[in-house]
């Protein structure tokens, strides 16, 4: 009997670690060049920096980006005249992007050590998830990876405790040692880059949370524009959401009959929720800066087209908005 799209046990599939990891290598071998910095955490876990104090670069976010889809996809820095002003855009592919958006690009890793303001938090993504993570989405892909060695992608400003290495290595069952953490503030130029290379991620996460079946999801790509970098986190962070929110485009192909691809289309873009119509940080005040208060449909592609690979007939939904994008990427929010 044949299987399902998606219903493949996890040594059938990729290994998203063997995959990224040359590609992990290869950064940590030009780290000069991509002004980024190399240490380790009381002599144990590897500790790359990517912007906190070197400054990184938009090729350093480019390289960070296909690890931490697992080196499953490609993304790529190109020029266009889509959006006055903001020309240069991320391009991201994959040929199994619920695999590498999913099962290692989502920052669904929670990581914190300590308590009050001197707390550590941050999110993690990137390979290392399919090793160590203990998210219920692993169970849905049905999908776990092994490794001798892993790598995890942390969206933070300042050095994580040696608490977080130890608790990310006991997860994966690894020494510190064979753990590579990537440092990338929101506020860099790497930062920009790894995180609006999420486009497609936010279109496969959504059609997750709209119960789309993922198996029949075949192929994907997307595509938004780099914001400008901002050095206070709220401004930062906005820009990087409202780059995809805004400007953002996906076209996913998917296995499924007319009536289910034209639902998803028409339910995928950012405009179909309710918060739609803000920058970021206005919606993230209002929600008194509380992540779980802002409504989760929001986090998706401006404009999406949905192919259905049965038929051949594509839905289109959603629109870029230069005036909405115009205004985030030119206001500081403090």
């Amino acid at each position: 009997m044949t299987k399902p799209p998606g219903t493949e046990q996890s040594q059938e599939r990729p290994s998203v670690n063997a995959q990224s990891a040359p590609l992990l290598q290869a950064l940590i071998a030009d780290r000069d060049r991509l002004r980024l910095s190399m240490s380790w955490l009381d002599q144990r876990a590897a500790i790359i920096d990517a912007g906190i104090s070197v400054p990184g670069g938009l090729e350093a976010g480019r390289r960070i980006a296909e690890i931490c889809l697992g080196g499953l996809g490609t993304v790529r820095l190109r020029a266009s005249t889509n959006f006055e002003h903001w020309s240069w855009h991320v391009d991201v592919h994959s040929t199994d992007p619920v695999l590498a958006c999913l099962g290692s690009q989502y920052a669904g890793w929670s990581l914190s050590h300590g308590e009050g303001k001197g707390a550590f938090r941050a999110l993690g993504s990137g390979p290392a998830r399919a090793v160590g993570s203990s998210e219920d989405l692993f169970e849905e892909l049905g999908y776990r990876d092994r490794a001798e060695n892993t790598c995890l992608v942390i969206e933070t400003d300042r050095m994580p405790p040696r608490e977080i290495a130890q608790k990310v290595a006991e997860k994966c069952g690894l020494y510190e040692e064979n753990i590579t953490f990537i440092l990338t503030p929101t506020s860099s130029l790497a930062g920009c880059v790894q995180i609006v290379a999420r486009v497609l991620e936010t279109a496969i996460h959504k059609a997750h949370a709209l119960k789309f079946p993922l198996g029949r999801i075949i192929d994907g790509a997307g595509s938004a524009p780099i914001c400008p970098p901002a050095p206070g986190f709220l401004t930062a962070m906005s820009r990087t959401n409202d780059a995809i929110l805004f400007g953002g485009q996906v076209h996913l192909y998917v296995d499924a009959e007319d009536d289910a691809a034209e639902s998803l289309a028409r339910n995928l873009p950012s405009s179909a929720c309710g918060d739609y119509g803000r920058p970021f940080a206005e919606i993230f005040k209002a929600a008194g800066f509380d992540f779980y208060k802002v409504d989760p449909m929001l986090f998706s592609p401006a404009r999406v087209t949905v192919s259905s690979v049965r038929s051949g007939r594509s839905f289109h939904a959603g629109h870029t908005d230069p005036a909405l994008l115009q205004e985030s990427f030119g206001r500081n929010w403090g």
